[in-house]
């Protein structure tokens, strides 16, 4: 649906954890932003050791699966590229939530940005490197 906002979780295939190494997760990263990656707006991410955490607006009829589908494509050119590898890099399935009207954007956004903090890889959102948001928290 055009304009609606979907909080998306994809894994590495067999959750390898290729994000581990800051130079692969900064080309990751590289891939999530190019601009040239069609009709969407990336409202925050996060890069986790083995997944990445989407929050994606929709901007036109574009399926959510094609706007996932050039994310993990892009990342996985950029990341393969500085691996020096080739092959898949993410599992051919996600998962999506669509949000709903009474859901509040920047405290879904903080909770995605947040995951970091839950899994024990930083103690402050400040001190890990692999996220952004259209909304700045209160970095501690």
């Amino acid at each position: 649906m055009p304009g609606q906002i979907y909080a998306v979780t994809s894994t590495t295939l067999h959750r390898v954890p290729w994000f581990t190494d800051f130079d692969v997760a900064a080309a990751a990263i590289r891939g999530f932003v190019k601009p040239d990656l069609g009709s969407h707006d990336l409202l925050a991410w996060v890069l986790m050791p083995d997944h990445a955490h989407w929050l994606v607006q929709l901007a036109d009829t574009e399926p959510l699966e094609s706007v996932v589908n050039r994310l993990k494509s892009s990342s996985a050119r950029e990341t393969n590229r500085t691996l020096m590898r080739r092959g898949p890099l993410w599992a051919p399935a996600f998962h999506d939530h669509a949000l709903r009207s009474d859901e509040t954007l920047a405290i879904v956004a903080r909770y995605i940005i947040e995951n970091p903090l839950r899994a024990g890889l930083a103690r402050t959102i400040g001190t890990y490197p692999f996220w952004d948001s259209a909304w700045l928290p209160e970095v501690e």
